[in-house]
């Protein structure tokens, strides 16, 4: 007969004595009947102290909480709702919106070339296919690539990128591709993170911010700078008010690189191009290495607002600029008119890189192999979609989709009281501040939660609509907003619209 005896005692011993012994320094080591059962290798007491300071919002607690009301209504659970809308993300797909049918035609022909003989599929797809086969190791997307990527898909984003920039060049080698532009992001923090104490690297991002970059910086160890957008002014973004938080933060690191998000997330703005020109600038002045996030670039809806790249603007800047400010640029299959978040394809672009820093960050990417082949293929049918006169070509419809409903949203939200929103000028959210009752802020204190926290998770327990609160993405003291996507379905997007009016006049009368 054979006695198995269960090493996993640790799960008895309560926390304060765990803690007690970690800190003490001794081994949780117990025995029974002489047999010696060690404790955890990877404890919370023992594992990487950043990661626990780690926080992304956009899938936090709330997100987590509509997954488990998801499990009980299908479990046949009652609730004041039928299901659960999803508009914490940016999740074209899992919103409605529908693919685009030359990507997914282009990306089936790849997967199963036999297709390339069915006359189902038009021939600027199948064009397409045999390109990106032939530059696949065995004609087969199943190869791995390159680890910068596929050569003619990192010639097709220099061209995309020289079209889109007015014939400003744009070199292939400096074209790095991407499991999506996130990726990119931290590999390049990687790269600038270093120091210790007052010399650690400080890293400059906009509040509100994208959860990545604050994940991204204490994940590597670095000191986050905050700089805070104006809402007033439409999250306007003010030099002095980047100089101000970049004096505060010489006290304690040492700045060395600037995030910009244009067009905003989650604030959904367009700077302009004389904004674009003053950030130049006070990046040159401060040596500060520019790292520019413009995922959402063909998602401009605000009349007299327009995209301009931060390339373009440095290089019409003049060559004071664009032979010495160093930036990288980031883009990606997931946002824009493609949704295709699924497929984790995106590029970086590297300006007035070191050589030998270049190097090392060849050597980076190579450490992961190449990104997904297939993602890869999804990027170069982004930069090289089909044209007005080929058979292939939907992008229109969904851009004007887009822009009808943050119109809407801009506009329902302003007819409530207590939501004030700013237009939505881009990108695929809004952001609007909400005016909170003093008991509901003492109810949230009381319970040790951010009062945004407490109205979210309210409204989806009542009203089965997930959000994401402000305080996850930083904010003024003292303010509170929650961030949405507009990518539901025109129909459904009312139907969420007038759930979070009534919600919130019922949340302000019950806490008032």
């Amino acid at each position: 007969m054979i006695f198995r005896i269960s090493c996993n005692f640790r799960q008895y011993v309560p926390t304060s004595r765990r803690r007690t012994r970690a800190k003490a320094g001794r081994a949780a080591d117990l025995a029974v009947n002489g047999v010696t059962c060690r404790g955890k290798v990877l404890t919370l007491d023992s594992m990487n102290p950043n990661v626990r300071r780690v926080e992304y919002a956009v899938r936090g607690p709330i997100v987590q909480r509509a997954v488990q009301i998801e499990k009980e209504l299908r479990e046949g659970v009652k609730k004041p709702f039928t299901e659960v809308i999803k508009a914490n993300i940016g999740d074209a797909h899992a919103m409605g919106q529908k693919p685009i049918t030359f990507f997914r035609q282009v990306l089936a022909l790849c997967s199963y070339p036999d297709l390339l003989e069915d006359n189902k599929f038009p021939e600027d797809a199948k064009k397409r296919a045999r390109r990106i086969l032939d530059a696949c190791g065995g004609h087969s997307i199943g190869a791995y690539s390159a680890s910068q990527g596929i050569e003619c898909i990192r010639q097709d984003v220099a061209r995309y990128i020289e079209k889109r920039d007015g014939g400003i060049p744009s070199n292939p080698d400096n074209i790095y591709l991407s499991t999506g532009a996130s990726d990119a992001i931290v590999t390049m923090l990687k790269l600038l993170v270093c120091g210790e104490g007052r010399d650690r690297t400080g890293v400059m991002i906009s509040i509100p911010q994208y959860p990545l970059y604050s994940a991204a910086l204490a994940d590597l160890g670095a000191v986050q700078i905050n700089y805070y957008l104006d809402e007033d002014k439409c999250w306007g973004l003010d030099v002095t008010e980047l100089r101000r938080a970049l004096n505060a933060a010489k006290q304690h690191c040492k700045p060395r690189v600037l995030c910009i998000i244009n067009p905003g997330n989650p604030t959904g703005q367009v700077q302009s191009r004389e904004c674009i020109e003053d950030v130049i600038r006070f990046a040159k002045e401060e040596n500060l290495f520019l790292m520019a996030d413009e995922v959402y670039q063909d998602n401009v809806y605000a009349k007299g607002c327009k995209f301009h790249s931060f390339k373009k603007v440095l290089f019409e800047m003049g060559p004071e600029y664009s032979s010495s400010l160093e930036m990288a640029s980031f883009h990606s299959t997931s946002k824009c008119y493609m949704g295709e978040c699924g497929f984790r394809g995106g590029y970086m672009e590297v300006l007035n890189m070191d050589p030998e820093v270049k190097a090392q960050l060849t050597k980076l990417v190579s450490v992961r192999l190449c990104p997904p082949v297939s993602g890869q293929a999804m990027l170069d049918l982004v930069v090289n979609p089909p044209l007005p006169d080929e058979p292939s070509y939907e992008r229109t419809a969904v851009l004007a989709a887009l822009a009808e409903k943050s119109h809407l949203t801009e506009e329902m939200f302003n007819t409530v009281p207590g939501i004030t929103c700013n237009p939505v000028q881009g990108a695929m959210y809004t952001f609007p501040r909400i005016t909170l009752p003093q008991k509901a802020i003492a109810k949230a204190q009381e319970e040790g939660q951010a009062p945004d926290m407490l109205y979210c998770m309210k409204l989806l327990e009542e009203e089965g609509i997930c959000l994401v609160p402000g305080s996850g993405f930083g904010q003024k003291e003292g303010t509170f907003h929650f961030r949405m996507t507009i990518l539901p379905p025109t129909e459904k997007l009312k139907v969420v619209l007038q759930k979070i009016r009534d919600f919130h006049l019922r949340f302000t009368q019950e806490f008032s």
